[in-house]
């Protein structure tokens, strides 16, 4: 209903609209439902005692941060090994409206609206209450993934008493929104109400359409997309600062090796210092466009000749089977991916992984995870093309809008969750990863405002300076 605003009413969840029936009718896994259940205090020491290097008190402090900017994330992370069978959890990226609510099964048979109600209750209407909130309505904002958008919709209803707008923000059609001096105002029938809190479900260039702050609760603001939600260079960047930050007290990032801010021309050049093996990624893209695995001249050779958007790219390590991945300071990581099936098939995997923060700190909402489409090979000279080993994202761009490749989703279940060959301690680590991931964006986006709070255009546009995209960037 890309075409109206539609007024969800208190009482109006319905959690088959809501939740895929597979997530819908699944059992949780008795190891993720425990791990739910550890609580920060018992997952921080689990974690110090896992790694004795690691200073208490700074993993302690990382789980009782309060975001001030991105509250609510999902990161995407590999399980992934060495020739020496070292084991590590990677993260890839960490998206700012991301996925999750519709795929996990329910912690609680008690609470039909799962981990929407959660994040709601514990990071959403927290902020809401902060100083300087315009009086207005509520309103969640959407560009894909309905099924979630309605739901928080629904949800947000539920929890306020009161009636929270559906509303599009579709990248080039009709805009159902405006900003008048900082607040955001939704068109209701032809006249225009404001909006003291929207939940952002906007994800294809938000910033086109959204200002980098507002008086009004945006959640999560386009300044938190900037400083890398939707931003893989200057999250990159986010990332390095939080290790240097954190080197004294053993806190870590870990990430495929990246380069940043590099030209369409040097591609070729750091392609082949990575062995030629690698990732290229368009900084500003998302759901699994803009992203493209390079194992072989040709695929190097396809890309160079495509026309593309934006004037910056990134490069990373590749990491993929144990005889062709990139190798980066005489190290080589590879995919540990699924339990071999009845064929002795391993496919590729990773791991979505959801959060929220709030005045108490962070909490997991939700995870699932996601199987590439063809089996790893051995030998990649003999393999179809890369990217259907390793490109894991389920979204399908269909004309008039977005659609999922369910066949290829993996729920926390008693049926799918054995398939990943993961533990507790594995969680454990995914969520720490992405708790320090979400951090160090925040801080990022700290570093964008000026003393007053206002968003340093000129200082970003050093950071990122792509004329392509300081262009898109509304105001």
């Amino acid at each position: 209903m890309r075409d109206k605003i539609i007024t969800f009413e208190p009482g109006s969840f319905e959690p088959s609209r809501h939740f895929y029936p597979r997530a819908q009718n699944a059992m949780l896994h008795p190891t993720v439902r425990a791990f739910f259940r550890l609580g920060n205090e018992r997952i921080a020491k689990r974690y110090v005692h896992l790694h004795p290097e690691v200073s208490p008190e700074a993993v302690k402090s990382a789980l009782n941060y309060t975001p001030q900017h991105f509250r609510w994330a999902g990161a995407d992370l590999l399980h992934v090994t060495t020739a020496r069978g070292q084991r590590r959890v990677v993260l890839l990226e960490t998206n700012s409206s991301p996925s999750g609510q519709k795929s996990m099964p329910l912690l609680d048979d008690a609470s039909e609206a799962g981990g929407y109600e959660r994040l709601l209750r514990d990071s959403f209407l927290p902020a809401l209450r902060r100083r300087g909130i315009p009086e207005g309505g509520l309103a969640v904002l959407y560009d894909k993934n309905e099924m979630e958008a309605s739901g928080y919709a629904a949800c947000l209803a539920d929890l306020t008493g009161e009636p929270v707008h559906l509303v599009p923000c579709f990248d080039g059609e009709r805009a159902f929104h405006r900003m008048n001096e900082g607040v955001l105002e939704v068109d209701l029938e032809g006249s225009f109400i404001p909006i003291r809190g929207a939940l952002r479900y906007v994800t294809q260039r938000p910033w086109n359409r959204l200002p980098a702050l507002s008086r009004s609760l945006i959640y999560n603001p386009i300044l938190a997309c900037l400083a890398g939600g939707r931003n893989k260079a200057l999250a990159a960047r986010a990332y390095e600062l939080f290790n240097g930050e954190n080197a004294r007290n053993g806190v870590h990032i870990h990430t495929p090796r990246t380069y940043w801010d590099v030209s369409r021309d040097e591609i070729p050049l750091w392609i082949a210092h990575l062995g030629g093996f690698g990732v290229i990624k368009v900084p500003y893209s998302n759901a699994g466009q803009g992203v493209y695995t390079i194992t072989r001249e040709s695929e190097l050779e396809e890309f160079m000749s495509t026309v593309q958007g934006y004037d910056r790219f990134i490069v990373q390590a590749l990491i993929g089977n144990s005889s062709w991945s990139s190798e980066t300071h005489g190290s080589r990581f590879f995919h540990v991916g699924t339990v071999p099936d009845k064929r002795g098939d391993i496919h590729v995997a990773d791991l979505r992984f959801m959060v929220g923060g709030g005045p108490n700190g962070f909490f997991p909402v939700a995870v699932y995870a996601r199987r590439a489409r063809l089996p790893l090979a051995e030998d990649i000279e003999s393999a179809p093309d890369s990217w259907s080993m390793l490109g894991t994202n389920l979204s399908i761009r269909r004309e008039g809008g977005w659609d999922s490749d369910t066949d290829r989703l993996l729920l926390m279940d008693t049926r799918d969750f054995g398939r990943l060959g993961l533990g507790l301690d594995d969680f454990i680590e995914a969520y720490l990863q992405t708790t320090f991931s979400v951090i160090a964006i925040d801080r990022m986006a700290e570093r964008l405002l000026t003393k007053k709070g206002k968003f340093r255009r000129r200082f970003f546009a050093s950071m990122a300076p792509d004329e392509a995209l300081q262009r898109e960037i509304l105001g």
